[in-house]
């Protein structure tokens, strides 16, 4: 991959991940709308794996707290501290592995331009609805089963591309009646377990295809696609409750009418 490539792809890949606007749509789109060569399945593996180091960091104070409390819930069979938002995010994350097994046979027709297209726009028309209609003063660490339910089956949907992992789990989050911060703050904590189940899924299909990949190369991508993301992430957490999702929402509709008006077939 040309530098240049490398750069500008892993710093989408870091300010998209977790903007409800879908990082593996803009992956998937910059190359072919300037003509690049794919930039491979390993590249994008590399990135993610920048953006988990992000959010990783980010929740460095929560996340100890967290594993702890979850692993003294196991011992005493109780929920106590940080318990329950640990098996929160644990148990959201059940669906998406689940259907993720189903869907990765399909994985190739879902990248198609058009599909991408229709469910930028149609998953922003529904992050709108949610963030006028929906929203709450509930913090994540008041989170119920039925939200987790509900956004764990969520988040499934973000297997297709367009959709956006972060932009369907904060839907799911405010018509829960989370508050915008609960519901992001939530949607990047279930990020976690499924960033790390995929790149571990991906890393074995690429050990047994025996590629040998420019190592440099992949860690300048994660390198700056982990900053990115962190500063993207104080940022948006900072901003969003006086800016709210209607920015993303004009954004996603501006994207899926070009990419129409780019890749319908004439």
């Amino acid at each position: 991959m040309d530098w240049l490539h490398v750069v500008l792809l892993a710093v989408l890949q870091g300010l998209t991940e977790f903007l409800p606007i879908s990082s593996s749509a803009h992956l998937i789109l910059m190359p072919r709308l300037f003509g690049w060569q794919d930039q491979q399945l390993i590249f994008d593996i590399a990135v993610h794996v920048g953006t988990l180091s992000a959010v990783l960091f980010y929740f460095r104070h929560e996340l100890k707290p967290m594993f702890l409390d979850w692993a003294g819930s196991i011992r005493t069979r109780k929920l106590a501290g940080e318990a329950g938002l640990a098996w929160a995010v644990l148990l959201g994350t059940i669906p998406v592995g689940a259907f993720g097994l189903l869907a990765d046979h399909y994985e190739e027709a879902l990248r198609s331009p058009m599909i991408i297209a229709f469910t930028t726009i149609i998953f922003g028309l529904l992050l709108g609805w949610s963030d006028r209609k929906g929203g709450g003063q509930r913090s994540e660490h008041a989170i119920t089963w039925r939200d987790v339910l509900l956004i764990g089956f969520a988040q499934a949907l973000a297997l297709i591309p367009g959709t956006s992992r972060s932009g369907i789990t904060m839907t799911a989050g405010l018509f829960a009646g989370l508050s915008r911060t609960a519901a992001a703050r939530f949607s990047f904590l279930l990020s976690i377990p499924v960033i790390v189940l995929a790149a571990s899924l991906k890393i074995i299909e690429l050990i047994d295809s025996g590629v040998h990949p420019d190592l440099v190369a992949l860690a300048g991508g994660a390198l700056i696609s982990g900053v990115s993301a962190y500063l993207c992430i104080e940022v948006f957490i900072r901003l969003l409750e006086r800016v709210g999702m209607m920015p993303f929402v004009i954004y996603r509709l501006l994207l899926g009418i070009a990419l129409f008006v780019f890749f319908a077939p004439i």
